[in-house]
């Protein structure tokens, strides 16, 4: 069969828990699209169809998994065993991957995709399309050093590197933190690895900004918190310990917050902060579809310290407090002491979170902005100009 006279990229995005991979996933597409190039994005998330998808890309909804534990996964809406789900995904991905005949296939974070299900497309690829070029794009931290060599070994990830993919892309800055050294990564695997820098988000302009001020009724003179915990699932301690800081406080605050739960948080925790919020007259919801845009005209931004969303707020140039959490991954933590070593966020330890905590570093923060601000101003992300980069190269045969 002849290739289609385009250039196709499949994407696959690991989805399982949360919104970062499919946002993440969805900001890669959108910069690496062109007129003569499909990308067809295979993703479990439940929520694809909540965005809007640019002329040229699409996506192939495979049923939707959650992690129960590190190993173990359960069919989201289906109530089907776990392994037929796995079968179902792992088909679906097999016969996309036949089908679309992808020049270029970028794998998510998983190097073997959930539970495996990607190695037979990788297998396929390297015996019946060796010209198709294999990418593993790989956030910048995974979690601490131990668990990731204990798990690669394990599972043979490094051999999986060395065999099956043509490059690694790492989405981060080496200078940060350097997997190569962490991980242990061979050195015939650490020369296929491009370290991309963090990847950029729309950034709305300042009318928009003003116009999205006003949409939430915050005056000129007032300062706006967005507290967000990105899906959600886990982020309910977070909008505890805001709104019992709220509810201790004296009125009036002085400032105006926004809440946004993540449309993951569990319908339970979910009732219980929006009605505790519409106590206190604050704005909440479950989802917000154009989060660039709430993001950039708050004046602090609270959050759990995903790759998502932080690149979302380096993109806006927001001052951010992460509440990183510590389970299953430690890679947030990791994530909110690198950056803050670089004076870029401030942090409080998921241990250590409490309404007086929250009270004195928003108090701070909100006072004095500037040392974040200037630190924040001078930070630079190129991750989309070196991955079009890396297109470019590949498809004029320069590498």
């Amino acid at each position: 069969m002849a290739r289609s006279s385009t250039y196709n990229i499949l994407m696959y995005s690991h989805d399982t828990y949360g919104l970062g991979h499919i946002r993440r996933t969805m900001a890669i597409a959108e910069n690496l699209r062109a007129s003569d190039i499909n990308i067809l994005i295979l993703t479990g998330s439940p929520i694809a169809g909540r965005f809007s998808f640019p002329e040229q890309i699409d996506f192939v909804r495979i049923p939707g998994m959650i992690k129960k534990t590190n190993e173990e996964y359960l069919p989201l809406s289906i109530k089907i065993n776990p392994r037929h789900a796995l079968d179902i995904r792992k088909n679906i991905i097999t016969t996309t991957a036949k089908t679309f005949r992808p020049h270029l296939f970028i794998v998510d974070k998983e190097p073997l995709g959930l539970k495996k299900e990607v190695l037979p497309t990788l297998q396929w690829m390297r015996r019946c399309m060796p010209g198709t070029r294999t990418i593993l794009g790989l956030r910048d931290i995974m979690d601490d050093a131990a668990t990731v060599r204990k798990s690669w070994e394990k599972k043979q990830i490094y051999k999986v590197l060395n065999d099956l993919y043509s490059e690694i892309w790492v989405y981060g800055i080496r200078e940060f933190y350097d997997p190569i050294t962490e991980y242990a990564i061979p050195e015939a695997v650490s020369r296929k690895m491009c370290f991309t820098g963090y990847i950029p988000r729309k950034v709305p302009q300042p009318d928009e900004v003003a116009k999205e001020r006003r949409r939430n009724c915050i005056r000129e003179d007032q300062k706006l918190v967005v507290v967000t915990t990105g899906g959600g699932g886990d982020g309910y301690p977070v909008m505890d310990a805001w709104l019992s800081m709220l509810e201790s406080v004296p009125p009036p605050v002085a400032f105006k917050s926004v809440l946004i739960t993540g449309p993951f948080m569990p319908r339970s925790e979910r009732k219980k902060v929006f009605r505790r919020a519409r106590k206190l007259g604050v704005r909440a919801f479950h989802f917000y579809r154009q989060m660039e845009k709430i993001l950039s005209a708050a004046d602090l931004v609270i959050s759990m310290g995903g790759y998502n969303t932080l690149c979302e707020l380096l993109s806006q140039k927001t001052v951010t407090l992460l509440i990183p959490r510590e389970t299953p991954r430690r890679e947030q933590l990791i994530r909110a002491q690198s950056f803050h070593r670089q004076h870029l966020i401030d942090y409080i330890p998921w241990n250590r979170l409490s309404p007086e905590a929250l009270n004195r570093k928003v108090t701070r923060l909100l006072e004095h902005p500037e040392p974040w601000q200037e630190a924040i101003s001078r930070f630079q992300m190129t991750g989309l100009d070196v991955m079009r980069q890396r297109l470019r190269a590949f498809r004029n045969k320069e590498i």
